[in-house]
């Protein structure tokens, strides 16, 4: 009888291409980040990525960085973290414990909805505003959350 196979891969790996696999969603020309939220039992709770409301027309709205608030795409769109849980369709006391698998290290404003659900650890792949004031903000919100934090290295595994 056959061994099962062992090269499999990891349940980060797993769930980081599910993120991945929702990043692809997003129509940010600049920075497309998906989010996937994973129970203690291996299971997806809920997929996200940053983009525009579902009622906005992303045709009609900015998708460049503006000092004008009304020209700049950060007033109009939902960062992938907050549309995962914002998509959830059970009951957030689910969330309680969970992972949050995001391509991107989450601003403020997705910790403190992360901690608000109860998250209990964040797993990112890419922190390219690390040291900035807000990178520093949602560190201490994690800190003092104790919400634990790690990044992944890149996924090299391909099948």
């Amino acid at each position: 009888m056959p061994e099962k196979r062992r090269d499999v891969i990891s349940w980060d790996e797993f769930f980081m291409r599910v993120a991945i696999a929702a990043q692809l969603r997003s129509k940010d020309p600049n920075t497309q980040v998906g989010a996937c939220i994973a129970d203690g039992d291996h299971r997806i709770l809920s997929v996200g990525y940053n983009g525009t409301p579902h009622a906005i027309s992303d045709d009609e709205f900015p998708w460049g960085a503006s000092d004008d608030p009304l020209q700049d795409k950060h007033s109009y769109v939902v960062h992938a973290e907050a549309n995962a849980v914002l998509n959830y369709r059970g009951s957030l006391r689910d969330m309680r414990g969970a992972t949050v698998y995001v391509t991107l290290f989450p601003c403020h404003e997705c910790a403190k909805f992360l901690v608000q659900v109860g998250i209990g650890e964040v797993v990112y792949l890419d922190d390219k505003y690390r040291g900035t004031t807000d990178n520093l903000i949602s560190q201490r919100v994690f800190d003092s959350c104790g919400i634990r934090y790690r990044q992944i290295e890149p996924l090299t595994h391909v099948q």
